[in-house]
């Protein structure tokens, strides 16, 4: 067949995947007699004499990427580091096969010096075989592969899809067979296999692991994506390869994960080929040790190649990979990590100053049913300026898309929709200053809810709650300078319902447009009745080497709104220039644009392996702010109108460091910040 009917098959699997159309029957006898077929067409392709071997040529990335952020990580992983690799494949029958890495070019984006297992530089030339092995035995060694002879009968097995691929020279029908294990506690597999439905021969297999499976403690799972295209109208060869590893601290709950992606395609088959035996001697992936190789082997700039091939990273497809797994699973737990840790929501978590409290220090546990997906989280802190003790207990739990949750709590939060400064910096300015950009509000709270996972960016979430809001007085005195007051913001016990829907990120590169966001509406009983929603909206637009940001959020509450559901805008975060939180009531218009350019700017050498980089990013911006309506005890008045801001920003250190000047037109006052990215508020 000609190389275009393996991208007909690529994008009929694909657009198959989330849509179910047969009924999910575990081990119905046509599951099963699919599954035999399978598996018996696997052992007659090994011994195929038709077919004596094939050389070939992959071309990969790899991937090294953080996330870091809000509990739950939902905002993209940055790019820290991307190879490029172009790699010689040879085989030959039974299993022998040989990788010869050609050419190898690396690009580092945030400070890094990682290293990869051999394995994840190279490709899968026999579909596993009968066991699975990844990250050379060090993460998942020897686990049974549903269609091998042992996988038979450790496995569950249902029809649940098919579909009819058109090809150039005709149409294959697929069938979709999902795989569970009898047994969650054993080091198996969970995902599905698409088989031909003529020859019952796998063509693409997508999956993840038990986590018995995992040796490596911090890994939290693994994601892999196998897919072939048929060759002379009869071999089913390796076409593209996507893994996603993904870990986090074995011992530690934070919101900090490091991600390892990689994607190949394979194309252009030598089928039947002759080599000599010399080719196959030595390690399973030979050639270059280090990057280097002729560039004449890559035709475009790194940049201009990552680009090209954005949707490695794109969340959306591994996402929805995920939440596919994950039904299948149903209660059972996947993740490979430790099911009790220490840990916080953010290094806030465990010491943070303000003037409500003074020094505060607290954390968290996390204890979860090693098999099902109940988890339990203890919080504890305390003051040591008005001696308040915090925290409270959330009970999750989860099957397939949907997480239940309960909690109850007591906590001191500021009031705010629109978080304005990095809160470990907060705690700086609060410390040695006297700055403190919050303003204060002590809410007990219990409260109870269910989220759905609509698919790999869509959440909705509705919860049922019973607030005391209280007001705090200022309790601490800073090494230099004084505090503002603390603005009496409780309004007493509300019963609350909120639904809130979220558009999660997409894509973890700036040459994706994407657009991300959520709304919420709210209404609450109490001293007062009152109805709420707010919503917030981030677009990213390509703009050549440049980039378009709009920013946008909104808010609107009836009156009788408690102070501490009001809105408030001006200065550090909103409008660069106004003064902080001047404005404010319970309706409230904010946006934002900014045009981001690189430029050259000096590297600063981080040791042997990275630096801060030699380019920065020049941001000029423009912002618009407006609110309106009175709220008893809320913050700031009416705008008077739009306030609008322009200025110019700057991130520098690889965009670890943001620096803003706005003026605010109205005035004609000028204001400064400098702050951590805001990517990396959640963690910190």
């Amino acid at each position: 067949m000609s190389a275009r009917f393996p991208l007909l098959v690529a994008a009929a699997a694909l657009s198959a995947a989330p849509a179910p159309v047969l009924a999910q029957q575990w081990n119905a006898p046509d599951a099963l007699a699919l599954a035999a077929a399978g598996s018996a067409r696997r052992q007659e392709a090994q011994a195929d004499s038709t077919l004596a071997s094939y050389r070939t040529r992959a071309h990969g990335f790899v991937f090294f990427l953080a996330q870091v952020g809000e509990e739950g990580l939902a905002q993209p992983p940055r790019l820290v580091k991307a190879d490029e690799l172009q790699v010689e494949v040879y085989w030959r029958a039974p299993n022998r096969s040989k990788q010869v890495i050609l050419g190898w070019r690396d690009g580092t984006f945030l400070p890094t010096d990682i290293n990869y297992h051999r394995d994840h530089l190279g490709i899968v030339t026999n579909n596993f075989g009968d066991l699975i092995r990844i990250g050379e035995g060090d993460e998942v060694r020897d686990v049974p592969h549903p269609l091998s002879p042992g996988g038979l009968q450790a496995y569950d097995f249902a029809i649940t899809d098919s579909v009819v691929v058109e090809g150039v020279e005709g149409s294959v029908s697929l069938l979709a067979l999902s795989a569970r294990p009898k047994d969650f506690s054993r080091p198996l597999v969970v995902g599905t296999l698409y088989l031909d439905a003529g020859t019952a021969q796998l063509v693409r297999f997508r999956f993840s692991f038990t986590p018995a499976a995992y040796l490596d403690r911090q890994l939290e799972d693994i994601t892999i994506t196998l897919q072939s295209s048929l060759w002379e109208n009869r071999y089913w060869l390796p076409y593209r390869q996507e893994v996603e590893i993904r870990r986090r601290f074995s011992w530690l709950e934070f919101p900090a994960r490091g991600i390892i992606q990689g994607r190949w395609e394979i194309e252009d088959y030598d089928v039947n080929a002759e080599f000599p035996d010399a080719v196959l001697a030595g390690p399973a992936i030979g050639g270059l040790r280090r990057t280097g190789g002729p560039d004449s082997l890559f035709a475009e700039p790194l940049s201009e190649a990552i680009a090209a091939v954005a949707r490695p990273l794109d969340e959306r497809e591994m996402a929805q990979i995920r939440a596919d797994i994950e039904r299948l699973a149903g209660n059972n737990l996947l993740s490979g990590l430790p099911s009790a840790r220490i840990g916080g929501a953010g290094i806030s978590d465990f010491v943070r100053v303000n003037r409500v409290q003074g020094l505060a220090l607290g954390g968290r546990a996390v204890l979860g049913l090693r098999r099902n997906r109940v988890q339990l989280t203890p919080s504890i802190g305390i003051g040591t300026s008005d001696g308040r003790v915090t925290g409270g207990l959330t009970a999750r739990i989860g099957t397939g898309a949907t997480e239940l949750t309960a909690s109850v709590s007591r906590r001191v939060q500021d009031f705010s929709d629109y978080p304005v400064i990095a809160p470990v910096l907060n705690s700086i300015a609060a410390q040695e200053f006297g700055e403190d950009y919050g303003d204060y509000v002590l809410l007990d709270a219990a409260s109870a809810g269910v989220g759905h996972r609509i698919d790999a960016r869509h959440v909705l979430a509705v919860e049922g709650a019973i607030e005391r809001s209280r007001s705090l007085e200022v309790e601490s005195s800073p090494a230099t300078g004084t505090y503002r007051p603390n603005p009496a913001l409780g309004a007493g016990i509300y019963r609350i319902a909120r639904l809130r829907f979220e558009r999660g990120a997409g894509s973890s590169v700036a040459q994706v447009s994407d657009v991300r966001g959520s709304l919420t509406f709210e209404a609450g009983e109490g001293p007062t009745n009152y109805r709420r929603a707010s919503g917030s909206a981030r677009w990213l637009r390509p703009v050549g080497r440049t980039e378009l940001v709009v920013r946008a959020a909104a808010g609107v509450a009836s009156e009788g709104v408690p102070g501490y559901r009001s809105f408030a805008l001006g200065g550090r975060g909103t409008l660069i220039g106004e003064p902080f939180r001047a404005f404010g009531g319970r309706r409230s218009l904010l946006g934002h644009v900014e045009w981001r350019v690189n430029a050259p700017a000096p590297a600063i050498p981080l040791g042997s392996f990275a630096s801060t980089g030699n380019t920065m990013v020049l941001a000029p911006f423009a912002s618009v702010g407006w609110t309106g309506g009175a709220v008893t005890n809320g913050i700031g008045t009416a705008s008077d109108g739009a306030r609008p801001v322009v200025g110019l920003a700057a991130e520098l250190f690889m965009r670890l460091i943001r620096v803003e000047a706005g003026m605010a037109l109205r005035t004609g006052e000028v204001g400064v910040t400098v702050d951590i990215g805001r990517d990396w508020w959640g963690a910190l």
